[in-house]
């Protein structure tokens, strides 16, 4: 059986998790797709470990982390996009948890995008 401090930790930290994913426009917005085909290429820890890293040094404020749904480039699975309030939007592919923490750091902290991660540096044809 769980104390009541223990029941209101617990309360806080998914309260947190909530509003974190609520629309805020104002905010940055990073958006990573879970259809089937994302999940099935390892979008799950990669969400979980960008949620982390903006709970953990406080920037709700600043970013929200949120799932979508089918992207529509099953091939370059998984995926991020950054949207930044007056800025274009931001696709990075075949993303892990290793290039979702460079991201965090090199793009939504430091401002600079990693061109090699983003759809812009696929081979398309």
């Amino acid at each position: 059986m769980k104390t009541l401090e223990e029941l209101k930790a617990i309360r806080e930290k998914m309260q947190s998790q909530v509003s974190m994913r609520e629309e805020d426009h104002a905010r940055t917005r990073v958006l990573v797709g879970m259809a089937t085909c994302g999940i099935a290429s390892g979008a799950r820890p990669v969400l979980n470990k960008l949620s982390t890293l903006v709970q953990e040094n406080n920037m709700t404020d600043r970013f929200s982390v949120t799932q979508t749904g089918c992207i529509g480039l099953c091939q370059y699975e998984p995926i991020v996009e950054i949207l930044e309030p007056g800025k274009e939007k931001v696709t990075y592919i075949k993303m892990n948890t290793e290039k979702a923490e460079e991201v965090y750091k090199e793009h939504l902290i430091g401002g600079h995008i990693l061109e090699n991660y983003t759809l812009g540096s696929a081979d398309i044809k």
